[in-house]
Parts: C-alpha cells; structure tokens; sequence
C-alpha cells in the first residue's frame, strides 16, 4: 500500500465519521464508538496499515493518522455534551408534580361470575365440579341419555355435527355419563361447560351458551333430596325472601321430570316483559334418572337411584343484571363490560 492510498482512506473515514455524528442520537452512541474509535475500529485498522510502509511515509502517515482520532474524539465528546444537555433540558420539561394515569382495571367477565357463584353453592352442599370434553359422540350426548333415534334434538337444524358420530355437545349432561361409566357411585357431581346448538342468533338465543348441570347418585336418594337441593340453591343465589314453585315437565333422561320456577324479582311478581307477564321466571330443569340410563351406562338400576338437573347460564346472568339481548354478552363492548364489573 502506498501513502497516498493511505491518505485516500483516512480522507473516506474522516468524512464518514463526520456525517455520522451530526446525525447521532442517544441510542447510536455505542455504536459510533465501536465503529470508529473501539481497538477494533476503522481508526485502529487504519493504524494497523503503517506497517507495510517505508520508514519515511510511516512518520507522515502516522501524523495523519492521529489528526484523524483526535478530530474524531474531540467531536465526539462535544456531541455527547450536546445530548447530555438536550436530555437534561427534556426532563425539565416534564412536571413531576402532576397526578399519575390511573389504569384501568380488568375484571371477571360476567358469565364467569355467575358460574363461579353457582358453583360455590353447589360445592358448600357438598357438589364437586367435573369437566368432559366439548366435541363429543353421539353415545354419550345422545344415547346413553335414552334419545331415540328419531328425536327432533338429533336433527342437523338443532345440533352441529362434524360426521355422522361426531358433533359439539348440545349440554354438559354428557359428562353425567362418563363419570357413570368411570365412577362408582355415590357420585354426587356438577358439570361446567360450554354447549353448541344450531340456533338463530337473537336478543333471546345464541349459538352457543354456557350450562351447569348436576348429578347425585346413591342408594336412597329421592324426589326430597332433590328438592330440598333446588330449594336450597334457588334461596342462596336469589335471596331467601324468593318464592317458588315446581312444575312436572318432560326430559328423555329423566323419570318423573320437572321445572322450577323463581318470582320475578325484576318486577317483584307484578309482571314484567321479562317474565311475559306471569311474575313468574322458569331457571331450571330437573328430575330423577330415568332407568335406561342406569342401564346404558352398566349400573343396576334397582340398587341405585339418583336425581339431574340443568341450567343455562346466560339466562341467569342476564336476568340478574338486567340486559335485554344474550348477544351483548359475546360482543366484548368494553363500555358494558366496565358498567357490569
């Protein structure tokens, strides 16, 4: 190499090191250190250049060379002064007396609340809370739960299959059947979940919802015993100045069946648009295991005996808090959602 190639180099790095500190910030000062002025810096490698030179061009080009680091330094440390001041000028700019940014808080969404209440009540009476699959078969969905082939619940209008044996459960009831099969009683259960039907979507019904479903098995339960549960329930969720009343109702899996109605507590029993002018809302379903179902799932009917009932969750969420359309429920509006917390 000769020195005026040398020079030509140091000229290029002079002025690519000029252009890069008038355009330098805070973020880029390691960077421009370790580029330019680090043992291993374009400085430092152009140094390393003067040992294939005569002695003469060495002495001059050594002269050049520290011209180069000491400019380069000296305008470095100038501009770090620069933004040291510039950073110390903004943070006397902001006023450290002013009141901080409350964030905003999250919370339950409101069908969690409402399923975990439930399920409080239900595990203070001694209930313990199972949990199945949501994609299921047509046996433990429908079958076990003494359906009939030709029942309208099997129709593809009512229910989503994914083939002719698979579908989205239609109600947490399936569970019941599993822990029938895997447990031996007593099994005294409640089970969670979300279910899928094909319905239209409206202010009154979704394509999906959420259930809690129980189950009690043993030697002598009754009719009283099941009673006296949905009783107990009904007085500890809505109040015990709540009235009731038991109605008889018909469900495949269950034998005798009924449904239990609540007072409306939106218009105190006068009748209201909610609960279609009667004073009356319907909450739930029940009644004792009918003995096909004790048969499908190979428990001997005549040594068991045990009671089921159902609920839907949204209904009872909106009901309580006074919305008028399941949907908004599923919109996520951050603005409802904070009026509900």
């Amino acid at each position: 190499m000769s020195l005026q190639s040398l020079q030509i180099e140091i000229e290029k790095t002079r002025s690519s090191a000029i252009t890069d500190l008038q355009n330098i910030t805070s973020e880029k000062i390691d960077f421009f250190k370790n580029k330019y002025l680090s043992r291993k810096g374009e400085i430092a490698l152009l140094f390393e250049k003067l040992k294939i030179l005569s002695v003469n061009d060495k002495k001059l080009a050594g002269k050049f060379l520290n011209e180069l680091k000491t400019e380069v330094t000296s305008q470095f440390d100038s501009k770090l002064l620069e933004l040291n001041d510039s950073s110390k000028q903004e943070e006397k700019l902001f006023d450290y007396s002013l009141p901080g940014r409350i964030s905003s808080k999250g919370s339950l969404h409101p069908i969690t609340q409402t399923m975990m209440e439930i399920k409080n009540i239900f595990n203070r009476m001694g209930f313990s809370s199972e949990y199945g699959p949501e994609i299921e078969d047509d046996f433990h969905n429908f079958s076990a739960l003494n359906f009939p082939p030709d029942h309208p619940a099997r129709d593809l209008q009512d229910t989503f299959f994914i083939n002719q044996n698979i579908l989205l459960r239609t109600h947490t009831t399936s569970v019941q059947i599993r822990a029938m099969e895997t447990g031996k009683p007593p099994i005294r259960i409640i089970m969670p979940g979300r279910v899928f039907r094909n319905e239209a979507i409206s202010a009154r019904s979704y394509c999906l919802f959420h259930q809690v479903d129980g189950v009690y098995i043993d030697k002598k339960v009754s009719m009283a015993d099941l009673k006296g549960t949905l009783i107990n329930f009904a007085k500890q969720f809505y109040g015990n100045s709540i009235k009731f009343k038991i109605r008889p109702s018909y469900f495949p899996f269950t034998e005798p069946s009924l449904e239990m109605d609540i007072s409306c507590f939106l218009c105190k029993s006068k009748g209201c648009r909610i609960c279609k002018q009667s004073g009356w809302l319907e909450i739930l379903g029940a009644g004792m295991i009918h003995p096909n179902v004790y048969k499908n799932v190979g428990l001997n009917k005549n040594e068991w005996n045990g009671f089921a009932f159902g609920m839907g969750i949204e209904r009872i969420t909106i009901l309580r808090m006074g919305i008028d359309d399941i949907r908004m429920l599923y919109e996520n509006d951050i603005r409802m959602l904070k009026q509900l917390a």
